[in-house]
């Protein structure tokens, strides 16, 4: 009687601490997608420009995306609870102070320490899951972790359509702010604390460095339409980028104890872990941001509608992780996430093939589809990434994966947006006489952020249908490239992960292999 009464509370407790975790890992989506559903509102109704307002979500993605890593050490470091609450209490605070940013540049720089939050409570919330789960218990957990994801992103925008035409842009951070208060609580009163006793400091210079590298690129990507890609400016910043870079690795190489275990990159398993995310990235990530502001900003739908249209696009994550994780017990990862993948490329080509203003079962369609593909991956990526590390490294892992995933989403993100107004820039360059280079770069960019009003003012003379026309062309130059880049990724996902498989047997494999090879590096050293 005594154990079944002990039990309960080992059970209700690790209840909580899920449910806590989950809220967290919600409302990370729920605030990347309320951005671009939110940024042509904030655009009617802050003073900003285009550039500005395309930080408001790569702002919150470069922090958290950059930060990852070392949040994952921390985590291990300093204590997994401590870490996970520290993220949750400035989310509360930043996302309860946006709602009265005066201007697009102030609500972005509190979007900084949003997305520090973010990556603190998703690392620490998720080594603190490696820690209480084990086996396949653990990959039915991250799972789980997976479609709550999905839940944010599909629903992430219809919430925030309803926030919107209720209460306006300022309610979309202000139900982040609930969230986040929720899970502090039950953080504070139902979670133990837990740290790695092994762990040996933070790689400060490589965290400085990887950083700034990072910081820089998307800097740089945003700027280059504005300024141009040849412009001193951006050539300057790559240059700085591509030697920070090599700095980078040059010092986790030699240092003993890195931010990066570069050697783990020599497990093909591990590679295909990360590739993962990168083609997710290019094939539904950048879309995630990019169709809100076209189906909003350019084809001026409600927010309502666009958010309704958006649920066809993410709620296949809301079930096919889960199904696609009980698959990895007679189908290998690669397999699936191939699979995967090429079922998002059909889609990609099918939406390439729809015109401007098409929103009935057509388009439905082909947003499932693309959907769909990417769904299958979906929640395999974390326990992979997890499960090629010693568990007790699991703050270490997350890191690096999920620094990565991110980064590989920001910076898609930044190059996308960038990408779109060159195409259109070239559209408009060849349809129209006697604009400066200037005039067009400036419109071009507040298209590319949905920002049509401040557009056509920049440009008087242009039709507004030229200018829907230069945006058409642009985005079916755009599709194209993502079909490309997502196309290699995938060859290389099938290559490197065709063998395989998720389960207790790669855990204690990898584990051991980890382990060995780690014991080797430090011995050589």
């Amino acid at each position: 009687m005594q154990a079944n009464v002990v039990n309960e509370k080992i059970y209700a407790r690790k209840g909580a601490l899920l449910f806590a975790i989950i809220l967290a890992c919600f409302s990370v989506p729920l605030n990347f997608t309320a951005g671009p559903m939110a940024q042509p509102y904030i655009a009617a109704s802050l003073p900003g420009s285009a550039v500005a307002l395309s930080w408001i979500t790569n702002a919150f993605f470069l922090s958290c995306g950059s930060t990852l890593m070392v949040a994952g050490v921390m985590a291990d470091q300093y204590g997994r609870k401590k870490i996970f609450g520290i993220g949750l209490l400035i989310s509360t605070i930043t996302s309860l102070l946006m709602p009265f940013s005066p201007s697009v540049w102030v609500l972005d720089l509190l979007r900084i320490p949003q997305g520090i939050a973010a990556a603190c409570a998703y690392a620490g919330g998720i080594s603190i899951l490696a820690q209480e789960f084990e086996g396949h218990t653990r990959a039915k957990i991250f799972s789980v972790i997976g479609i709550t994801f999905g839940a944010g992103l599909a629903f992430g925008p219809t919430i925030a359509a309803v926030l919107i035409t209720y209460f306006g842009w300022h309610a979309v951070f202000f139900g982040s702010t609930v969230l986040s208060v929720i899970a502090l609580i039950v953080c504070l009163l139902c979670m133990h604390d837990s740290k790695d006793p092994n762990a040996k400091g933070l790689d400060k210079i490589g965290a400085t460095l990887f950083t700034m590298m990072l910081a820089l690129f998307t800097y740089a990507v945003i700027e280059a339409p504005v300024r141009g890609w040849l412009s001193p400016t951006v050539i300057v910043l790559l240059l700085i980028v591509v030697l920070l870079l090599c700095l980078f690795i040059w010092v986790e190489k030699r240092i003993v104890h890195p931010m990066l275990d570069l050697s783990l990159f020599s497990y093909p398993a591990f590679v295909g872990a990360q590739l993962l995310p990168l083609a997710a990235a290019y094939c539904y990530a950048v879309l995630l941001v990019i169709l809100p502001l076209r189906f909003i900003g350019i084809e001026q739908m409600s927010a309502l509608d666009a958010g309704i249209l958006m649920i066809w696009f993410s709620g296949s994550l809301l079930f096919v992780p889960f199904l696609a994780a009980s698959l990895t017990k007679w189908v290998s990862v690669g397999m699936l996430s191939g699979g995967g993948m090429v079922i998002s490329i059909i889609g990609l080509m099918m939406l390439n093939a729809l015109p401007m203003g098409m929103h009935d079962w057509s388009m439905k369609l082909v947003l499932f589809i693309i959907g769909f593909g990417v769904a299958v991956p979906w929640g395999l990526m974390d326990n992979l990434a997890v499960s090629v590390v010693p568990k007790e490294k699991a703050g270490v892992a997350i890191g690096i994966f999920g620094a990565l995933r991110v980064s590989f989403d920001s910076t898609a993100i930044a190059i996308v947006g960038s990408l779109l107004a060159l195409f259109m820039s070239h559209s408009l360059t060849i349809a129209t006489n006697g604009l400066s280079a200037t005039q067009i770069a400036g419109a071009t960019a507040q298209l590319a952020a949905g920002a049509m009003e401040h557009a056509s003012q920049l440009l008087p003379t242009v039709p507004h249908n030229q200018l829907v026309s230069a945006y058409n062309y642009a985005f079916h130059q755009l599709v194209n490239v993502l079909i490309v880049l997502t196309a290699i990724s995938t060859a290389l996902i099938f290559i490197l992960l065709y063998r395989t498989k998720i389960g207790e047997g790669l855990e204690i494999d990898t584990t051991q292999k980890t382990a060995e090879l780690s014991a080797c590096v430090e011995k050589n050293i």
